[in-house]
């Protein structure tokens, strides 16, 4: 059954030559707008000043300076300083480059340049990996078409010469030829054709192919919204028999083209950005408050003035997540390059990975994705519906001479799945002799064959397939039993209820019959395909995919639903999904849903795992509808009809061998159209937010606890609890530390569920674990102070400062192997990055103040007496997470959350 999802015409055309052009035709709607389908072609070629013999040479040469080649126009790869430019974008990354230049206009130069640097890699990672991808992406473009055959005269009173022109020198007026395995070069009203069909699956998802016609007077009005049969389109290719075509447009003006103008429509905000930038801003609101904040208590309670600002615009500092966009690029790179080298999965835009890891709804269409856009043999059946294997023996004759006879250039899918079948029954066509066949027509609808069978040489059979409407309509008896009887009206009316209740069930049906007649001296014609007896019929339905049952299992079992939207027939969907194990439940059509929008529509389709019928502006409906309604969405098309659903989703698919229109408007470009692949890069993106979300969940956390620390030393105490060359030191080891987040490898179930990272429960998280930290330190200047009083002389400002900055960098390393990626304390994995930095964090917190170093940082080494008293505030510290991060877990579990994948 096709897919189709059409718009009819191929846009207006211009009311005179004068007016032809073939870069800008007039918009729809216009005055003076003619639909070409619309005209008989009479009218149509004398508006564009052409005529069936063609253009001469020195019209075409004049309309292609006037109006251009006949080339798509295609979007220009962003350079790479545009792409740095663009990652400030980026909420954090621009608040960064803010603290940078405040740092800076308060001389607190070495803040400053470390900000900058960060700012700097950040941007440079992110361009760079989205620079390799379009590098990728422009090695998979294809060309549409080289050259095609023209009818032109070389002057006015000449004849026409067929000759080879490129396709970009093509112009409007030009007659074309088409034949099997040519692609079509631009748009075309058909002026005669011949067994003419066309796949158009890249335009209108068509799994088959489309019969074409030349229509002198075409309807005015548009047949139940499927193509016009005398227009082909650009990005279309002739399946069987030949036609004469009129050029109507070329370039931008084709309907092929005009998918590239859609894309001009901006997708609105993705998962990414509603979680990312949601954290992001929330905390940038609090960070903004903090200096005025510092400043403000200072100056009431200490009577300190500006010389606090430095410390202010430090504190600042650590509550931001300065490595965040490094964070974020490194693991959404890191995934995305893994992906390319081991899947064939190029991620076009870093943030889609992370979407991609946060998809808990699939759309994609049934063909080609699901099914293998081919057919396979079910059964063979005779009129009473019980297995007769004579049947398919009939059929594959019928398919098998037909081929041979006909010298198709390509043999059809159907007769194919014939063959194929009725060779493992043992069939063998060559035990009869081939007189001459009559390929399928799609204007009757059936296919013929005329054989002599062994002994009977006065004899020839033919041996006829096609549709059960068309192939009944020629028989006047039926084979039952082995004995033959007439054909009456009830027994028709029962074989048709029979055919529409296998088709309402997903099968597609040929019938077969055949009929014996008298050598005859000419050949054979449509007239002599009369009084045939009715065989029975062969059942086919789509071939499924090898991998679709195995890859629509793990979809569901890590939280992703898959829909089903499709133009095919809703018992062809709903059978390929049984057959598949999806259990498709109630069947929808887009028109039972035209009256649905927003909520109403998201709940309908939530319901449901088909529907069917769809056009491209339907499967876009729908995939707004469940973004609005909460989900992240992800869409796999392959189609020119596939563009608006694919830009309206979070994240659009396609495999590679989709039309470049599609791959150019796409995210992710998938090797194959293959389910199994879109899970790995479902899984890849789970796994870096799943870092991303540890590191946030880490530093944030830490962070908040530092600075509510800070707050409350800096009014306690007589002197700042921390220089802001030591917040700087000690922000930039531990985000030195932070970086090997991006490189861990996550815990065994964090790919599970979808990774989406919900603001409201990060902050709630942080704030638990922030004020759990924040009671560490706090706990930490009571054994300082104990500390100063019983050892004399370490009373000073500088065993402070070296005392905190050891326990902040303990409390942090501590904070990254009990946080990360969800992991519970008790567990053990072998030695990672992640262990690797810890350590070095730990020794750089421990040495650090007593290396020669500390006098240049302001730092005197603690007594022995506070480590010991330290080690146990650890120790309670370490238990007090592990207890926290329990909880925490159980919760999530409770509430079917995973800890890893969605905080």
């Amino acid at each position: 059954m096709p897919e189709i999802t059409a718009a009819p015409g191929a846009g207006p055309v211009p009311p005179d030559a004068d007016a032809v052009r073939a870069g800008a035709a007039e918009p729809p709607g216009t005055a003076g707008a003619v639909e070409p389908a619309a005209l008989t072609a009479l009218q149509l070629m004398r508006r564009l000043d052409s005529g069936p013999r063609g253009l001469t040479d020195a019209q075409a040469e004049e309309r292609l300076a006037r109006f251009g080649e006949n080339t798509v126009p295609s979007w220009r790869p962003v350079t790479w300083p545009r792409r740095f430019l663009g990652a400030l974008r980026d909420p954090f990354t621009t608040v960064l480059l803010c603290l940078g230049l405040v740092s800076a206009a308060v001389a607190s130069w070495g803040t400053a340049c470390v900000i900058m640097t960060l700012v700097v890699v950040s941007c440079a990672l992110r361009s760079g990996g989205e620079h390799q991808a379009g590098r990728a992406m422009a090695a998979l473009q294809e060309l549409v078409a080289t050259t095609s055959a023209v009818q032109r005269r070389p002057r006015e009173d000449a004849a026409p010469q067929l000759r080879e022109v490129p396709v970009d020198q093509l112009v409007v007026g030009d007659v074309v030829r088409l034949g099997p395995g040519d692609l079509v070069p631009a748009d075309v009203r058909l002026l005669r054709a011949s067994g003419l069909t066309v796949h158009q699956a890249a335009l209108t998802g068509e799994s088959a192919p489309v019969p074409k016609q030349a229509l002198d007077a075409p309807p005015g009005t548009d047949r139940d919204g499927s193509e016009p049969p005398h227009m082909c389109f650009q990005g279309s290719s002739v399946a069987t028999g030949s036609g004469t075509a009129l050029v109507v447009a070329t370039g931008a003006d084709t309907r092929f083209a005009a998918a590239y103008r859609e894309r001009a429509r901006r997708r609105g905000e993705t998962a990414f950005d509603r979680s990312v930038h949601g954290i992001a801003w929330t905390l940038i609101r609090f960070m903004l408050l903090t200096p005025p904040l510092v400043l403000m208590a200072n100056a009431a309670l200490r009577g300190r003035g500006l010389e606090t600002l430095p410390f202010a615009v430090a504190v600042a500092v650590g509550l931001t997540p300065e490595m965040l966009p490094v964070i974020v690029t490194t693991a959404l790179a890191r995934g995305a390059a893994l992906l390319a080298r081991t899947s064939g999965v190029i991620v076009k835009r870093l943030p889609a990975l992370h979407d991609l890891g946060a998809i808990d709804v699939l759309c994609l269409d049934k063909t080609g994705t699901l099914t293998q856009d081919r057919p396979v043999v079910m059964r063979s059946a005779g009129p009473d519906g019980a297995p007769d294997p004579e049947v398919l023996h009939w059929a594959a004759v019928n398919s098998f001479w037909t081929i041979e006879l006909a010298e198709l250039p390509v043999p059809d899918a159907l007769d194919e799945a014939v063959l194929a079948a009725a060779e493992e029954h043992g069939t063998d066509p060559l035990e009869y002799d081939g007189i001459a066949a009559l390929p399928f027509d799609p204007m009757v609808r059936m296919s013929t064959a005329v054989i002599r069978r062994p002994g009977q040489h006065g004899t020839h059979t033919l041996v006829v397939k096609g549709a059960v409407e068309d192939v009944l309509a020629r028989c006047g008896r039926v084979r039952t039993g082995g004995a033959e009887t007439e054909l009456d009206e009830a027994a028709r009316e029962r074989l048709l209820r029979r055919a529409a209740e296998e088709a309402a069930g997903g099968l597609r049906l040929l019938a077969v019959a055949r009929g014996d007649r008298r050598p005859r001296l000419g050949g054979y014609t449509d007239g002599d395909v009369r009084g045939l007896t009715f065989v029975g019929f062969v059942a086919l339905s789509d071939a499924l995919a090898p991998s679709a049952a195995d890859a629509l299992r793990v979809l569901a079992e890590r939280g992703v639903a898959v829909k089903v939207l499709t133009g095919d027939h809703p018992g062809t969907a709903a059978r390929a999904c049984r057959d598949l194990g999806l259990e498709p439940g109630e069947v929808l059509t887009a028109d039972r849903l035209a009256g649905l929008a927003g909520p109403a529509l998201a709940e309908a389709v939530g319901r449901a795992t088909v529907v069917a019928r769809c056009t491209a502006q339907d499967k876009a409906r729908i995939v707004t509808a469940l973004r609005a309604d909460g989900h992240t969405t992800g869409f796999l098309g392959d189609g020119v009809n596939d563009l608006p659903a694919l830009h309206a989703a979070d994240v659009g698919i396609c495999p590679r061998g989709a039309v470049p229109v599609a791959r150019e408007g796409a995210d992710v470009v998938l090797a194959e159209k293959d389910l199994t692949a879109i899970d790995r890069a479902i899984t890849a993106g789970r796994h870096a937010s799943g870092n991303i979300a540890a590191y946030l969940r880490i530093t944030l956390s830490s962070n908040l606890g530092n600075v509510i620390a800070m707050l409350a030393a800096g009014l306690l105490l007589p002197f700042l609890p921390m220089l802001p060359a030591q917040v700087l030191v000690q922000n930039l080891c531990f985000d030195a530390a932070q970086l090997s987040l991006a490189f861990d490898q996550p815990a065994v179930g964090a790919a599970r569920r979808p990774a989406v990272l919900r603001p409201r429960v990060f902050l709630r998280f942080i704030t638990v674990f922030g004020l759990i930290n924040a009671t560490a330190d706090l706990a930490t200047f009571g054994v300082l102070a104990f500390a100063a009083k019983v050892t004399a002389g370490t009373d000073s400002p500088t065993m402070f400062h070296a005392g905190w900055f050891t326990e902040n960098l303990l409390t942090q390393g501590m904070v990254m192997l009990l946080l990360r990626t969800g992991r519970r304390a008790a567990e053990r994995r072998t030695v990672g990055p992640v262990h690797l930095a810890v350590t070095a964090l730990a020794v750089v917190g421990l040495l650090l103040p007593v290396s020669p170093l500390a006098p240049v940082l302001a730092m005197s080494a603690p007594p022995p007496l506070y480590y010991l008293l330290l080690s146990v505030v650890l120790t309670l510290y370490g238990a007090a997470l592990a207890f926290a991060r329990m909880r925490y877990a159980r919760r999530e579990s409770d509430a079917g959350v995973p800890g890893g994948s969605s905080s």
